[in-house]
């Protein structure tokens, strides 16, 4: 069985009507990415080599999400919601075309880790016909029983079919099942729908194949893994289960997370060694951090790639495009996005670096911004290294500032600034004797005009 590929169903055709959403549930997001992708990744790095997903009649957004992921996944439709063994027999090509194993997994169970899955596939190459992840519970109510004999797993019953003896069974099914080779299009067109909701349960195919000898076995796995979101707090338990996972690897991995509680990763954060965050910081989808590097309270993070030994924030933001060296700083208010910034490079005040490069040991005084958007393109600021930006400077972009240069503070910076020179782009000052006091006391008379009229 080893030489033969793993397909992976993935039955996602629930409407999710609890969710009270217009986006499909299995498009709705869990760690940074939608349920669907987390299961598929999953299923990907637990052996599957290929996958089908079944959706649900105008499912068109899940169909158009999934197209974006190219010719790997094949799409089918179950036009009528008659349970979940008539959803997988909608993948009926999928099956009649395959001939290794087969695993059956659902869109909105987004925390199975690979292991688990791959877990499933050994145990048939062990013997069994039939594999079930399984779990222990003190709050079983709600799901189906599994009836295990003498280490066979007999049948499953499903809660609103269950006598008060299996009730009270803690073993839980969590409907991840696997299959050996061939086995599963002739179980579902045996599967019946004689239950208290008239539907075909694929549960139905341990007792279908239990019956025609078969050997069925249970994985028992940890209960977390297997939370399913049906409503926004099923969707707030699994992130919270998402967080807590992340950090514990991260602080595992030899990251320092000073307040671990409130800080909030995504499925594809990427921390170093030696790294420390402070807290409430966030990390959106896309970020790689080097060593060493320090992430001072209240930052946010998306799309951006800091190198070993910077210092970010408190209160920055580092939007996509963000590419920061080693040893740069990034302090309190500063948004940097599409913008590489070299080593040793400071932007430490109340700053906006957008699409532009700042040279090495460059220092940009506090409240400077580049303006990079004229209201329909967007343009580039060059400034070279060994620059001082003097604090509220504007640069007009397309610009450039070369190295070793200086822009005086307040200046609007519109034309290219040479090598070695020193800019000014601001408005001579001129000093008028006497008349702030007299403009005081003119306002000053109008205010209480105003207030004695009242």
């Amino acid at each position: 069985m080893n030489d033969q590929s793993c397909l992976a169903v993935v039955l996602a055709a629930g409407e999710g009507t609890r969710m009270k959403s217009n986006l499909p549930k299995v498009m709705h997001s869990v760690g940074g990415r939608p349920l669907i992708d987390a299961v598929l990744e999953s299923a990907r790095a637990g052996g599957a080599e290929r996958l089908a997903v079944v959706i649900g009649a105008g499912a068109d957004k899940v169909r158009a999400h999934l197209a974006k992921g190219g010719s790997t996944v094949q799409v089918f439709e179950q036009r009528e919601r008659l349970g979940t063994a008539h959803a997988a027999l909608a993948a009926r090509e999928a099956l009649a075309s395959h001939k290794g194993p087969v695993l059956v997994l659902f869109g909105d169970t987004p925390l199975v880790r690979p292991a688990t899955i791959s877990a499933l596939t050994d145990r048939l190459n062990a013997g069994a016909d039939i594999a079930l992840l399984g779990f222990e519970t003190d709050t079983p109510t709600g799901y189906g029983r599994l009836i295990v004999n003498d280490g066979r797993l007999v049948a499953i019953v499903e809660e609103k079919d269950a006598d008060a003896a299996t009730k009270a069974i803690r073993l839980c099914n969590s409907g991840i099942m696997a299959f050996r080779s061939g086995l599963l299009p002739e179980l579902l067109e045996a599967i019946g729908n004689a239950n208290a909701k008239g539907e075909y349960y694929l549960t139905d195919a341990v007792a279908v194949g239990t019956a025609r000898g078969l050997r069925a076995e249970a994985v028992i796995g940890d209960e977390r893994e297997f939370v399913g979101v049906n409503d926004r707090s099923q969707l707030a338990a699994a992130e919270a289960i998402f967080q807590q996972r992340a950090r514990a690897e991260a602080m595992a991995a030899g990251v320092t997370l000073v307040a671990p509680e409130t800080v909030f990763f995504s499925f594809d954060t990427r921390l170093g060694r030696d790294v420390v965050v402070e807290p409430n910081v966030v990390f959106a989808p896309g970020v790689e951090v080097a060593s060493g590097v320090v992430i001072r309270a209240f930052s946010h993070l998306e799309g951006a790639k800091v190198a070993s030994g910077a210092i970010i924030g408190p209160y920055a933001r580092l939007r996509p495009g963000a590419d920061l060296a080693e040893n740069v700083h990034v302090g309190n208010f500063v948004e940097i996005k599409n913008a590489r910034v070299d080593p040793g490079a400071k932007v430490n005040h109340l700053t906006y670096i957008g699409d532009a490069t700042i040279g090495a040991r460059t220092n940009v005084g506090a409240g400077t911004i580049t303006c990079n958007y004229d209201g329909f393109f967007k343009h580039k600021t060059v400034i070279g290294a060994d620059v001082f930006v003097g604090s509220n400077t504007v640069m007009v972009a397309p610009v450039r500032v070369g190295d070793n240069s200086l822009t005086a503070a307040g200046s609007v910076i519109t034309s290219d600034v040479p090598d070695g020179a020193m800019a000014f782009g601001r408005a001579r000052q001129e000093v008028k004797e006497g008349m702030g006091s007299a403009k005081k006391a003119e306002l000053a008379a109008k205010k209480a005009a105003a207030k004695s009229a009242t």
